[in-house]
């Protein structure tokens, strides 16, 4: 499905490999405020248009009078949209968020929600409201962190990092349940199918004790446009305070500046004043922060 677009203008597709060729350039325009639209279609790339759950996922890109891409969303049933920063239009950001709405809302009259940096949650949640009369209230908000100088703790605690392996696959999904629990989200995959994307490139890094037990994990996306994230970072809650987290989290870091990153990103809870002092003690710094907000039904 593709839909037609006038001049300037949102146009929706079901179509991965078309919304790439149309977006690819606006997305790695500016990689770390498109980190999670990276990181999502590059999973469907690799990984499948199920991954994220049965429904047919929906990818939008909206262009100015010119032609040239200005913003994009990506949506993955029954997950909420992800929308790319719209401050850039300008005031033609209410607008182009209005005729989202409309098209969205005939298409997918159910949305749960959107996510977003947080101006453009808020212009899209009052477009929301106008299109369909249903109010909006903000959950989880986060802050999008970009490492500057990495500065590993001193000193570490005993142990050693490692990548995780096919063997560690139990423990991962079980750890990818818990995190999900800690945090009060819905995991946005499986357990089973997360711990085999990850570890079919080696994108977790677990801190294993002297004796050889793991204590923590820190994941990573795969690298696209330059950049990397790091998520999840899970330590169980018995094994908390001991520095565990600061010491596999600057693992996964050197890791990935190693591996050639040109950018280093993760997203913290604001809600979370211990994980957020950690990261800037890491050399982690604010660069914006995002909000997922739910609608009514």
């Amino acid at each position: 499905m593709a839909g037609p677009r006038t001049p300037a203008g949102w146009r929706l597709t079901s179509d991965l490999g078309g919304f790439l060729a149309e977006a690819r350039a606006f997305l790695r325009s500016a990689p770390a405020l498109h980190t999670a639209l990276l990181s999502v279609t590059d999973t469907l790339r690799v990984r499948g248009l199920q991954v994220y759950g049965d429904g047919a996922p929906l990818f939008g890109t909206y262009a100015g009078a010119d032609g040239a891409v200005r913003g994009a969303f990506v949506r993955t049933p029954p997950h909420r949209p992800l929308l790319s920063p719209l401050d850039a239009l300008g005031p033609e950001a209410s607008e182009a968020a209005l005729a989202l709405a409309g098209q969205l809302a005939e298409v997918s009259p159910d949305l749960p929600g959107v996510a977003a940096d947080r101006a453009t949650a808020e212009i899209f949640a009052s477009a929301w409201e106008k299109r369909t009369g249903a109010g909006a209230s903000v959950g989880l908000q986060q802050r999008l962190y970009r490492l500057g100088t990495l500065a590993p703790p001193e000193p570490a605690p005993p142990g050693a990092a490692r990548v995780a392996t096919g063997a560690d696959r139990a423990l991962l999904a079980r750890w990818h349940d818990e995190f999900g629990e800690a945090v009060g989200e819905r995991p946005a995959m499986a357990a089973e199918e997360w711990a085999e994307s990850r570890i079919a490139y080696g994108g977790v890094t677990l801190w294993e004790t002297p004796d050889g037990t793991p204590v923590a994990m820190a994941g990573v996306t795969r690298r696209t446009a330059g950049q990397v994230r790091v998520a999840p970072v899970y330590t169980p809650a018995g094994l908390r305070g001991r520095g565990y987290a600061g010491a596999v989290t600057a693992a996964v870091s050197r890791a990935a500046l190693d591996a050639g990153a040109a950018e280093v990103l993760l997203f913290t809870d604001l809600a979370n004043p211990t994980s957020n002092g950690l990261y800037q003690r890491l050399g982690y710094r604010p660069v914006r922060d995002f909000v997922q907000v739910d609608f009514a039904r």
